[in-house]
């Protein structure tokens, strides 16, 4: 059954209680109307960028180098301005007085701090709004279990794999509860077996969570297996060409990457991408 834009129950993994304390709320709808952009005299970027994504949805955001993809995220999140069009953010916290809907960004490199522990990385958005430093640790303990990574809590950065620090990262987005989470190639740089397993645990989360998920890839199954849906830009200035609903099974697992059904859902994308030009050296059926 697809997912609505509505209250959606947390899901716990199979045999694990609900955590009693935690809540999990409506996530965000974001809607973009006539975005383009350009930057001086590098000419357009983005070209009439109109979509509307539903408040609970995973969507992957696909296209070749320099198309605009980042560049859009980045609109998104609030860092930077579009030329001319408008973006709107709404959620059930933002209609009832609300600042506007809790927004995290989790970028291809982990940005963690040497010299802080894997928790006080984590806990360091809440000690930057003023949270004390002891609440702050212990309220990180939660999305560190989420990731599967309590048990390195206090090492450092330098004493982890690429994967582990791509966790912290996202547990430190996770640890504000966001209603939009933002991606940009978290993964790109990580081995084949540990950007699946990454994959796996990402969908998990956002079934749990139900939070509304950008993520920014070239790779085009993992766009398949990650996303209910999946946009495909052309080459620059980025305009999108195809916006997909991926015909998988909610509930994904790696076995689904050997079906009949992923490898036509994945040919789909590669088509759109193939057709409009997005296609380089660098990209195939799979890879960044």
């Amino acid at each position: 059954m697809k997912r609505h834009a509505q209250w959606l129950e947390w899901r716990a993994p199979l045999g694990q209680a609900r955590p009693p304390q935690r809540e999990f709320h409506i996530s965000s709808s974001v809607v973009i109307h006539g975005v383009s952009h350009s930057f001086g005299s590098g000419g357009l970027v983005l070209q009439d960028i109109e979509l509307s994504l539903r408040a609970g949805s995973f969507v992957a955001l696909l296209g070749p180098s320099g198309c605009g993809k980042s560049t859009l995220l980045r609109f998104i999140s609030g860092l930077d301005t579009p030329s001319s069009g408008t973006i709107t953010l709404s959620s059930a916290s933002s209609a009832h007085g609300g600042s506007g809907p809790r927004l995290a960004f989790v970028f291809q490199d982990a940005q963690l701090l040497p010299w802080r522990s894997v928790l006080d990385n984590v806990a360091l958005p809440l000690e930057l709004a003023g949270v004390g430093r002891a609440e702050a640790r212990e309220r990180a303990r939660a999305p560190l279990a989420d990731v599967e990574l309590s048990d390195a809590s206090e090492r450092y950065p330098d004493q982890l794999s690429g994967g582990m620090r791509m966790r912290v990262s996202i547990a430190r987005a996770l640890l504000t509860d966001p209603e939009i989470l933002l991606l940009d190639e978290p993964f790109a740089a990580l081995d084949e077996l540990t950007r699946q397993r990454l994959d796996e645990r990402l969908r998990a989360l956002w079934l749990e969570r139900c939070m509304t998920v950008i993520f920014v890839t070239h790779a085009l199954a993992e766009a398949a297996f990650l996303a209910d849906r999946a946009l495909v830009m052309s080459r620059r200035p980025g305009r999108i060409v195809l916006d997909h609903e991926l015909e998988l099974p909610e509930e994904r697992n790696l076995d689904l990457r050997t079906s009949a059904a992923f490898v036509e859902q994945t040919k789909v994308l590669y088509l759109a991408l193939q057709a409009h030009g997005g296609l380089d050296d660098s990209q195939a059926v799979g890879s960044t």
